[in-house]
Order: structure tokens, then sequence, then C-alpha cells
């Protein structure tokens, strides 16, 4: 029994050590689950903390849609025709001796001293001889009397004082006419070819007189020539004009009845004086090596640069206005791999290839409607009168809506030189405007205005003044800053208006330093949050340098916009 007892009492002691034992066995069960429901804890957590992020960056992104929709960029730049003349304007060149050509020339011009040397010295009898007699070969009359001119004239004249800077050559277009037609020639089956001379992009050597009149006779009297504009070839010399006294009153009338070789003539002693300066200041020929680099930036190339900056430094822009374009330039555009995938290229029905100075608009596909464009120009060009000074491709107006429904009169302008046909345009195309009330006008222009106006000439804060009474403001507020230019322009001595040109130190004074770039706008449509000008292609304006340079084409800045689109 006692025993029985003893074993009895033994078995409770066995179930408590294996009740320990279970409880051991259960513990970590008990944290398994633990740990298991604070991964699902941490988990659910997570996707808590990610959901709120989701939705975060869901409406953030929302935002900045509605505020990008509410955002307009826009750019305006005169991109500037080509001039065929590369030392006609000073530029800004990192090269030194560029400066120093161009100074020494100016010395020659302003204070030639003894080198101001007789005609004959540069353009010799001998070359008359030659040249009277392949003008004879054309069959032209009036050489006895053009003789009789260079014999008791012109031969005896001072290269500087009796030729250059005699303001009756010019009147009469002697040396400017012929340079007009020949200086560079656009062939449809040798692209552009030039006159040699020292005031185009002809790559030839030209470091001897004898070297240059070779290549002059040549190119006038025996290069032929096909014009894209023509089926048959011709010759440069056969493509001068008599220069008709009606239009040049400084003309005499027998002076008319010479004028083809007596502008031959002229033409020809132009050239040699140029030849002749260059090279007396130039030695070297380094004066050749400028003038490459110069045609290729700002000839050859300056389509490719434009093109590159507008891709690149504004490649944001909705909407961009453009002046001065070539026709060149139009389909460039268009075949651009970053430019024609992202812009509608809206062009005239009536594009103007003759002067090839034409105003286009250029539409982010992604924001504006193809389907939607109508053009208006011919709607507001109709409406001038013949003293209005605006010419078939300067004005370019178009309607058209974006994705959002809102619509646009759109409307890009190259105003005349003084600035006179500014104002009536502008009244013309907000005419226009008011006759669609349901349009926004925006309008990108080179408005050619003054800092100091004139009777001539068009003042800033009068054109100021002329749209804010329109309801419209600018780029540059209500009252555009008189000194804010966007243009730093001079001519040097190497061009035909010597009247023109500018010292130096007189690159201010003399030169075209003006506010003339514009974006206009209907004040209650419009806020403005920043506006840019650039003369680099970096987004950046250096004040007080002359432009174009070997990176920036173009003699106007680049004006970019930020504009918010106020509700209706």
């Amino acid at each position: 029994m006692s025993d029985m007892g003893l074993k009895c009492r033994e078995i409770p002691a066995a179930s408590q050590s294996d009740g320990e034992e279970t409880q051991e066995l259960i513990a970590p069960n008990k944290y398994a689950t633990a740990l298991r429901n604070n991964r699902i804890r941490v988990r659910i957590s997570l996707a808590i903390v990610v959901a709120f992020t989701t939705v975060a960056l869901v409406v953030h992104s929302l935002q900045r849609e509605l505020t990008d929709a509410n955002l307009l960029r826009v750019v305006t730049w005169n991109i500037a025709a080509i001039n065929n003349n590369p030392f006609e304007y000073w530029i800004t060149h990192a090269d030194a001796e560029y400066g120093a050509l161009m100074e020494h020339v100016q010395e020659f011009v302003d204070a030639p001293g003894e080198r101001d040397v007789a005609v004959s010295e540069v353009f010799t009898p001998a070359r008359w001889l030659e040249l009277k007699a392949l003008m004879s070969s054309e069959g032209w009359a009036g050489l006895e009397e053009t003789q009789a001119r260079w014999q008791s004239d012109l031969m005896h004249r001072k290269i500087i004082s009796g030729f250059l800077k005699d303001s009756s050559i010019g009147e009469k277009r002697l040396a400017s006419m012929p340079d007009r037609v020949s200086n560079t020639i656009k062939t449809s089956d040798q692209g552009e070819i030039y006159r040699p001379t020292v005031i185009n992009c002809f790559s030839g050597d030209l470091t001897t007189m004898r070297k240059w009149w070779k290549e002059w006779k040549f190119f006038m009297f025996n290069k032929t020539l096909k014009l894209q504009s023509a089926s048959s070839s011709t010759r440069p010399i056969s493509m001068l004009q008599k220069i008709k006294r009606s239009k040049y009153p400084a003309l005499t009338a027998e002076e008319e009845a010479i004028s083809l070789p007596l502008q031959t003539l002229a033409q020809a002693i132009f050239d040699a004086v140029l030849v002749h300066i260059v090279n007396q200041v130039s030695p070297t020929g380094k004066w050749q090596v400028l003038r490459q680099q110069m045609c290729e930036a700002l000839n050859q190339h300056k389509d490719e640069r434009t093109l590159e900056i507008l891709a690149r430094t504004y490649d944001d822009a909705d909407l961009v206005f453009l002046q001065e374009t070539a026709m060149a330039f139009v389909k460039s555009a268009e075949d651009d791999e970053t430019l024609g995938q992202r812009y509608l290229v809206l062009k005239s029905e009536s594009l103007d290839g003759k002067r090839d100075q034409n105003s286009l608009i250029l539409l982010r596909k992604s924001l504006f409607v193809a389907d939607t464009i109508v053009e208006h120009t011919d709607a507001v060009m109709s409406s001038f009168s013949k003293s209005v000074p605006v010419a078939n491709g300067d004005l370019l107006v178009m309607g058209v809506d974006d994705t959002l429904g809102r619509k646009y009169l759109l409307a890009s302008f190259h105003g005349d030189t003084n600035g006179l046909a500014t104002l009536p345009v502008f009244s013309a195309v907000t005419h226009l405007a008011a006759t669609m009330p349901e349009r926004r006008l925006i309008f990108g222009l080179d408005a050619n205005t003054y800092e100091h106006g004139s009777a001539s000439k068009q003042d800033v804060l009068e054109f100021a003044r002329a749209f804010v009474a329109e309801g419209y403001t600018s780029c540059w507020g209500d009252s555009p800053d008189p000194t804010n230019h966007t243009t730093f322009n001079a001519r040097t001595f190497l061009q035909a208006q010597l009247q023109k040109a500018a010292r130096s130190n007189e690159k201010i004074s003399k030169g075209d330093k003006n506010p003339k770039d514009f974006i206009l706008f209907p004040k209650s449509a419009y806020n403005i949050l920043r506006t840019t000008k650039d003369n680099t292609g970096k987004q950046k304006y250096i004040e007080g340098m002359v432009f174009p340079t070997l990176e920036f084409p173009s003699d106007h800045g680049v004006l970019s916009t930020v504009l918010q689109v106020r509700s209706p």
C-alpha cells in the first residue's frame, strides 16, 4: 500500500515534468505566432505608407499637370537673314587678331596719309584695257565714254578720299548695285557661288592683286551658272542691269546711258581697293583665315547653330515665333530630327523666296491641334495702304486650338528698319483679334523700336503707350525700360556704306543698341511669371557685348517668357 502510495505520489510529479516540457514546446510556437503577427502589422503599415505615398504622388502629379496646363512657355527670335559680308558688322571674336585687323582697316580708311594712292596704282591701266576688251566682247555700248571717264577722272582719284569716301558713288549705286547682283549667287547646280572680293565668303586665294584679278575676270565673264529660278545657263556679267535715273536721280542722263560698263568698272575698282587694303594691313593673309571662320559660323553653318539653340536651350518652349527666316531654313526646321518631331512648323501659303525673310511660328505638337490651324495673314495684309512699309513674308497670322480646347490667334512679325510699320501692323492685328473674341492673341515680334525715337524712327515708349491703350501688355510689362536692349551691332569699315561705319570706340554712339523685341498679349488673359533674354545661346545675356558672335549667329537676342493662363 505504502509502495502504491509512493508510486501514486510519483505520478503527479511525472505529470508536472511533462507539463513543463509541453510548455517549453508551446512557448516557441507563441513566439513564432507573435513574430508572424508583428510582420503582418509591419507589412500592413508599409502598405499603408506606400498607399499614402502613391496617392500623394498622384495628387502632386495631377497638381503639376494642372499647373503646367496653365503655363505657356513662349519664345520669340529674329534669327536675322544671312549676311553675305562676314566683315560688315563688328562681332565679338575670341581671337585678338580680329580686333587688330578691324582697327587697322579703320585706321587705313580713317587716316590713310601716304597710303591714299591713286586708283591707277591699284587698278592699273593694263587692267582697265583688259576689262574694256572683255566688255567689248559683250557688245555693250558706251565703252568709249566710259574710257573717257576713266582717263579724265577715275584713274586719278585717290583710293580712299576720292573713291571709297565719295558719297556720290553710293548715291548713284555704281558699286552697290552690281555688288547686290553678283556678291553671292544662289545656283541650282553649284550651290552658292561668290564673286572674288573681300566682302563675301569667296574661299580662293586673294593674297595678291594678280591672283585676285585672274579670279575676278574669270568669275564675271566666263563663269557659267544656272540660277534657281531659270532653266538656262547664264554668267554673272549678264545678270547686271542698267541703273535707272528715275529711281536714282543722282545719276546724270549720260551715266544712265553707259551704266552697264560704268558700274562694272566701279565694281572692279571697289573690289581692287578692298583687296589692296586688307593685304596691306594683314600681309600674312590672316584676314582670310578670320574670314573663313566667320563664314563658317555666320553663313555656312548659321542655320545649323540656330536649330541647335532652339532644340537644346529652348527645348521646353511650347510656342516659338521666328522672324527673317529663309526658305532653306524652313525646310531645315521641318526636316530637323529634333525640331521636326517636336513642333508643327507654320509658314505662310505665300512664302517670299526672293527677299527670303519670312516669319514663322513653331507649335508644340503635344499641345496644339494641327487640324485647327487656319491662316489669317491675308486678312491683315490687305488692310494696309501702300504707305505702310510691310513686305510679303514680314507677317504671319494664324488661328489654332490647343488640346484643352483653348483658342488662340498667333502673330509673328518683322518690322522695317525704322519701325514705321510696327504701329499700323499692331493695330491691324488687334483689330482682327477683336473680331474673334473667343481667341486670345499672342504676338511675337521684332518691332524695330528705338531707345530714342524720332519722326523717322519708332520710339519704344510711344509703342508701349499704344499697346497698353488697347488693353495689351508685353513680356517687359506695360512700360518697358528703354535701356533694356535686345540688339547691339555696329558696322565696320569693310563694307560699302562708309558713312555708317563705326570706329572701335563708336560702337555705342553709331551702332544699333536698342530695345526691339517683344511678346505682346492681352493683359486680362495672362500673368507674366518670368522673362529672360539671351545673346549667347545659353539663356544668358551679356550686356555691352556686340553680337553676333561665332557661337551666337544673330544680331537679335532670344526672348523667352513664361505666361500663366488666367481663367476666362
